[in-house]
């Protein structure tokens, strides 16, 4: 169960990182989640980031909503902070704790079911108004909860375990993401960590909202022959664009791509991605391309993954709302309450 805590042996050589701390620092509870499915793959694939990252486990606020992917937050970074709010409200929870405390590293978690129906406008508000974030999606195409019906995200003609078809348009999240405004988009498949690992270490040190959807196929209820989530499918229709690595400030910058095939790109702490395209015409710095890209390949039944999109000059919404640089939740009653004279040259102001 879940308040089972992992066994606290381990290895005397088990790996360290600059900080000291050894991957097991970075796990969480006992995963209660079905043996083979594919949050689990997307859990480790966090705590191998932040271990590489040499993240702080207290400097991070993981956030979820309702769902078999809300409950992953448990299984990582045991060390953290963690909200786990209701059904579909995740983003304005996260946006309101980042308003207070600018100084924490925010992760939230959320599934297809949870941001695509009932979370969806909220979801849409957070990409637009800048967030600083990572949003990861587990997208497995149905609702595991309750059984195994279609959420939003299901393709269209896709089969249930039961065998009814499904009749409505799917919703793109990476796809809407990019048409409010997301700064870092990606897409990528559970069951492929050399891809996600690095994604996921982008979108942590990226500044601003960053959306990393992951197909990640629920083995209980949508892992058969005709659906467009199982683990078969997926791998048979992947179309990546590019393979990025994350290069800290302090790491020396060495390459051994060929001419032509690599690009180089600065993020705002002066960490560098370096992409690695497997699509020549593919430029992720090209929004409305990267929105006609994913049109394309879905009409050939083809699932694009990698970095698809990156804006290394993005602003977050302290710097829209030009707050203070001190975290609001640490400025005393006296800056907060200056009294009746300052209200009322306020005031005069607006006369």
């Amino acid at each position: 169960m879940t308040y089972l805590a992992k066994p606290k042996l381990l290895s005397a050589d088990a790996p360290k990182n600059a900080l000291g701390y050894t991957r097991r620092d970075y796990e969480g509870a006992i995963s209660t989640l079905c043996a083979g499915c594919g949050h689990d793959s997307i859990s480790a694939s966090i705590v191998q980031a932040c271990f590489d990252l040499d993240i702080e486990p207290h400097k991070v606020a993981k956030l979820s909503g309702i769902g078999c992917s809300s409950k992953t937050p448990d299984y990582f970074l045991g060390n953290s902070h963690g909200f786990n709010s209701v059904h579909g409200r995740m983003p304005s929870v996260l946006t309101g704790a980042a308003l207070a405390n600018r100084n924490l590293l925010y992760l939230g978690v959320s599934g297809d079911g949870d941001s695509a129906s009932i979370g969806i406008g909220q979801f849409a508000h957070a990409m637009r108004r800048g967030v600083n974030m990572t949003y990861i999606v587990e997208n497995n195409g149905v609702y595991g909860l309750t059984k195994g019906q279609f959420s939003a995200t299901a393709d269209k003609g896709s089969k249930s375990k039961k065998g009814v078809l499904n009749s409505d348009s799917p919703i793109d999240l990476a796809a809407l993401a990019l048409q409010l405004g997301a700064t870092y988009v990606a897409r990528s498949f559970s069951g492929d960590k050399e891809q996600l690992v690095p994604l996921i270490k982008g979108a942590l040190r990226h500044n601003g909202p960053a959306l990393i959807d992951v197909l990640s196929p629920c083995v209980t209820f949508n892992n058969h022959s005709g659906s467009t989530r199982s683990y078969d499918y997926v791998r048979q229709h992947n179309e990546a664009v590019n393979r990025v690595e994350v290069i800290l400030p302090r790491d020396p910058i060495e390459t051994s791509y060929p001419p032509g095939s690599l690009r180089r790109i600065v993020q705002h702490d002066g960490s560098i991605l370096h992409l690695r395209k497997l699509d020549v015409d593919y430029d992720p710095s090209d929004r409305i391309g990267a929105i006609n890209h994913l049109q394309e390949r879905h009409a050939l039944g083809e699932i694009v993954t990698g970095l698809l999109y990156v804006d290394s000059s993005a602003q977050d919404m302290h710097s829209h709302l030009n707050t203070v640089e001190k975290p609001l939740n640490q400025l005393g009653d006296a800056y907060l309450c200056p009294g009746s004279k300052a209200l009322e040259a306020l005031n005069a102001l607006l006369r």
